[in-house]
């Protein structure tokens, strides 16, 4: 490939780059692939760690390539593509991901729900804090809220649970506190961090999970 290039002229070079890099965005989701990258890796260079029960905030911005066809507000299906990013940047700092490969598990989305309450308008800013709010033997449940810069209204709040496959949750968590305490020893004026009580919109969420899984089961 090397010699190919070498032996190419300027033109031939830049023809085959752009070929390339149509062919990259035709077959994959580029766009995509490299924010998660960058997140992830100025997670590392630029931020510090921060305990697995903290809240993380990611900060984003709606663009062009963000609205719907009304062209002046995110486009619905943006919101659960940005939490992505704003999980990967959670995952990171909190060194969670880390933990699960650790165990050979893997983290799979096993549901979603999604609260709309004020449309974001183009070319505004906006953070997603996220936080884990409770966890079971199987799956972590977190909760992610876009938040409008200036007026810290919550335009959109959103519940997801990771389940964890090949893995025990509530040993993984249990490691993790136990790490966490042990980076703060000499940090007298907190309480020692424990599992959060089960939210009551999160247990009513659940018991839905249950049914239709139960009517899926018996064929409704």
């Amino acid at each position: 490939m090397i010699n190919f290039l070498l032996t190419c002229d300027t033109y031939s070079v830049a023809v085959t780059a752009l070929l390339v890099i149509v062919l990259l965005y035709w077959v994959f989701e580029v766009h995509y692939f490299a924010r998660t990258l960058w997140c992830a890796t100025m997670c590392r260079i630029m931020k510090k760690y921060v305990h697995i029960l903290d809240t993380t905030s990611y900060s984003s911005a709606c663009l062009t390539t963000d609205v719907d066809f009304l062209l002046f507000h995110m486009n619905n299906s943006r919101y659960l593509r940005e939490v992505d990013f704003a999980r990967t940047e959670f995952y990171t700092r909190t060194g969670l991901w880390a933990a699960i490969r650790e165990k050979g598990g893997l983290p799979v989305q096993g549901g979603t729900s999604i609260r709309y309450r004020k449309f974001i308008r183009t070319f505004s800013l906006y953070s997603i804090s996220s936080r884990i709010i409770y966890w079971d033997r199987e799956s972590i449940y977190m909760e992610h809220r876009f938040v409008s810069r200036g007026d810290n209204f919550v335009n959109a709040i959103v519940h997801c649970r990771q389940r964890v496959i090949n893995c025990d949750v509530e040993v993984l968590m249990g490691e993790l506190l136990a790490k966490g305490a042990k980076e703060r020893p000499g940090d007298l004026q907190e309480a020692p961090r424990m599992k959060p009580e089960c939210p009551l919109e999160i247990h009513h969420w659940i018991q839905a999970n249950l049914v239709s899984s139960a009517n899926l089961r018996n064929g409704n």
